[in-house]
């Protein structure tokens, strides 16, 4: 008894448990048949979500108003350098993904340069850059018919008992990514900021360098996304991230992290991302057209956002 009060407590719990009841209610619909295999490819695509909603997590945590509108370009773009300097041969691999990585990582600079610059909140300046970003993506991506590597596709499809190796290695990353949250200077700068940002800077923390740090991880976590996205989909796209602006957000706010700032939640993400497939899947079976889909995504983030974030957004 102790032991369920003890989850109960914890914001995450609730994000897991949402996806096993979507996973219930669609092996009912379907009389058991696929259980197994839905679980495989929920983990699978959850990777892709998990990884930018681990970025865009961070940037939440800042505080009110930051948030990264410029990934889906990001990743779009990423997922072309990193075609194009692969070339399809898989002696350039690392090459490649160090090249995702660094284009990430740049237009996360620039997102927050753009911030500080030109004094203006981070909604619009991610928003201005992703039109930029889209625009060189056409420009450069546009028509590649480039095909990834094939060791580098087939390790992105590569599972042991069922179990994707990427969406292994992602729980490392996440493990990673909770213990420089709550363990690490950075982590505990992050979360400072998001409370209280004049408190933190009064404490000595050097709140410009710790917010170019953040948003330069959230673009570096659209590169690589980018990268992984082109190779699990044999190929890049313009389009490509288009969906992960709104599921990296969801991921986060239904994952139990705060819209308000200062208080994250890790394993939220996770439990929130394969809700969110899991989801998609279950509509999918019961016929549920696209538009349904979509407002039943939005409703979903506002009630959440209303029920946990309503008392900390005044604050």
């Amino acid at each position: 008894m102790t032991l369920v009060k003890s989850l109960a407590a914890k914001p995450w719990i609730w994000s897991f448990l949402g996806a096993l009841l979507v996973w219930l209610a669609t092996i009912a619909f379907t009389g058991g048949y696929g259980a197994g295999g839905m679980v495989t490819a929920a983990l699978s695509l959850a990777v892709f979500t998990v990884i930018v909603g681990i970025g865009q997590m961070f940037v939440i945590t800042l505080g009110p108003g930051n948030v990264d509108l410029s990934l889906p370009a990001n990743i779009g773009l990423a997922s072309a350098v990193a075609m194009k300097v692969m070339g399809g041969s898989d002696s350039m691999i690392v090459v490649g993904l160090i090249a995702a990585l660094a284009c990430g990582a740049a237009i996360g600079a620039v997102n927050y340069l753009l911030i500080w610059a030109l004094r203006i909140p981070p909604i619009i300046a991610t928003l201005s850059a992703s039109f930029i970003i889209q625009s060189v993506d056409i420009s450069y991506g546009r028509g590649l018919q480039i095909k990834p590597p094939p060791g580098f596709a087939d390790f992105t499809n590569w599972q042991i008992l069922g179990i994707p190796v990427l969406a292994m290695l992602t729980v490392l990353f996440t493990i990673g990514a909770g213990i420089a949250l709550q363990r690490m200077i950075y982590g505990r700068s992050v979360l400072a900021i998001g409370q209280n940002i004049r408190a933190a800077w009064l404490a000595g923390i050097n709140v410009g360098r710790i917010r170019f740090l953040t948003y330069t991880l959230s673009g570096a976590l659209g590169g690589i996304d980018g990268a992984l996205l082109a190779a699990y989909f044999r190929g890049a796209n313009v389009d490509i991230g288009n969906e992960y602006l709104l599921a990296s957000i969801a991921v986060v706010v239904i994952g139990g992290t705060s819209v308000a700032g200062g208080k994250a939640n890790v394993p939220g993400v996770w439990g929130a991302a394969l809700f969110l497939v899991l989801l998609l899947t279950m509509l999918n079976t019961f016929g549920v057209s696209a538009g349904v889909r979509l407002l039943l995504t939005g409703l979903i983030i506002v009630g959440v956002i209303t029920v946990a974030g309503g008392e900390k957004a005044v604050r």
